[in-house]
């Protein structure tokens, strides 16, 4: 497949570069200024950019697969299948918005990724977390009040039942939990280590896990490879989590700039989420009150990022509001709100990549690099109707402003 006459923005240059690029199966060939000949004793798709702007598929840090696909009450009553169907059909539309590429944080998706990975359904690269790992009462214990916890000898709440949550108390039995994931296919851990919005019991300033049982933690990631991400907004946990050695803080919004500095001392990634009042709904007043106070922090922690030059990756973390799905689109956009236009694209792309990669041995893309339009890389691409270096917003209505979407060397869309 040949991409002629197109303006590439290649995941990091601040401008774009005029030229042709040439895919050959699923990588990129070559990307050259000169005009590319065709190999006459091979078939070869001609794209005609037109002086579009020929740009990296995107990523996706912190999405929910199952649980963006699909209701409370789905989850809830839904059977696995229904539930797991929702979540394929959903990893068709993230494709379609053009996410080449999601870390899905909390949710079974083994199967959802095996069926995209060997060709046979549309979706984007999944690095998987499989179950998040929660204390008792924390924020990944979607137990009710009535029920005993599996700690003193209950039976599983339905989010453990369906491999959204996995709730393991004291080192040995969070050891146990972290190899579960592994053994499942997880390609990085996630952990929660402080209070949030979605659950009922966890107040946003509460610290979730002892230092002992975080260490376990991170201990049994690194024998496989990998890293240990943690669901944190308060300073508290945040600074707890980094001691254990996590790589990845989640979330954050509830920092100060001390710590937020500490992130970039340490090297500790912050992925981030541009939240807003609406990108979320809870039924009851203390719910929604903890997402207001989540919101108020953004606009801080972004400004004190930059200013530290904290790693920072995008994320969108949408949940149980299926018909809000699509403002995935919005909130790539909005990262313009914080950061240049070439500053975010490059989170959008590269950065979000350089994060993935943390996996390792687990990292179930390793053969090549993506967030990159540059030979070798995946060919994983869209064409752009328009230039998002001047205009970000156009992200945000892929169906009119994605002309073209590749991944994996395979055409998804065209509408040219």
């Amino acid at each position: 497949m040949l991409f002629r006459n197109v303006r590439i923005f290649d995941g990091d240059s601040p401008s774009l570069a005029t030229g042709d690029v040439l895919i050959d199966g699923a990588t990129i060939a070559g990307v050259s200024s000169n005009p590319v000949g065709e190999d006459p004793s091979r078939e070869t798709v001609v794209i005609d950019g037109g002086n579009r702007v020929l740009m990296p598929g995107m990523s996706d840090a912190h999405v929910h697969l199952v649980g963006n696909a699909n209701s409370y009450v789905d989850m809830v009553a839904g059977t696995e299948s229904h539930i797991a169907l929702n979540g394929l059909a959903e990893a068709k539309n993230m494709l379609h918005r053009g996410f080449t590429a999601v870390r899905d944080m909390a949710g079974d998706t083994g199967s959802i990724k095996s069926v995209i990975d060997r060709g046979l359904f549309e979706g984007p690269r999944i690095y998987p977390s499989q179950a998040a790992i929660s204390q008792t009462g924390g924020h990944g214990d979607f137990g009710f009040v009535y029920e005993s916890p599996t700690a003193l000898g209950g039976n599983q709440s339905r989010a453990e039942e369906i491999g959204f949550m996995r709730v393991a108390d004291g080192p040995d039995r969070v050891l146990a939990a972290v190899r579960e994931q592994l053994k499942k296919g997880a390609s990085q851990i996630k952990v929660m280590v402080g209070g949030g919005a979605a659950s009922m019991y966890d107040p946003l300033y509460t610290v979730q896990y002892t230092d002992p049982e975080l260490r376990a933690a991170v201990h049994a990631a690194a024998d496989y490879g990998t890293y240990v991400a943690t669901h944190v907004y308060n300073v508290t946990g945040i600074r707890r989590a980094v001691d254990a050695g996590v790589k990845s803080i989640e979330h954050g919004h509830l920092a100060d700039e001390e710590t937020i500095a500490l992130l970039a001392e340490k090297d500790v990634w912050l992925s981030m989420q541009p939240f807003a009042l609406g990108d979320h709904h809870y039924p009851d007043p203390d719910r929604a009150g903890k997402d207001r106070e989540i919101c108020t922090g953004t606009d801080n922690v972004y400004t004190w990022a930059r200013r530290h030059g904290v790693k920072t990756a995008w994320g969108t973390d949408l949940l149980l509001e299926p018909q809000l799905a699509p403002r995935q689109s919005e909130m790539a956009a909005r990262l313009g709100d914080h950061y240049s236009n070439v500053e975010a694209l490059r989170m959008l792309t590269s950065g979000n990549a350089e994060l993935f990669r943390l996996a390792g041995e687990r990292d179930p893309y390793r053969q090549a690099e993506f967030g990159v339009v540059a030979e070798g890389a995946w060919a994983d691409l869209l064409l752009v109707d328009g230039n998002p270096l001047d205009d970000l917003g156009l992200l945000a209505d892929p169906g009119k402003h994605l002309s073209v979407i590749v991944k994996n060397g395979v055409v998804v869309k065209n509408i040219l």
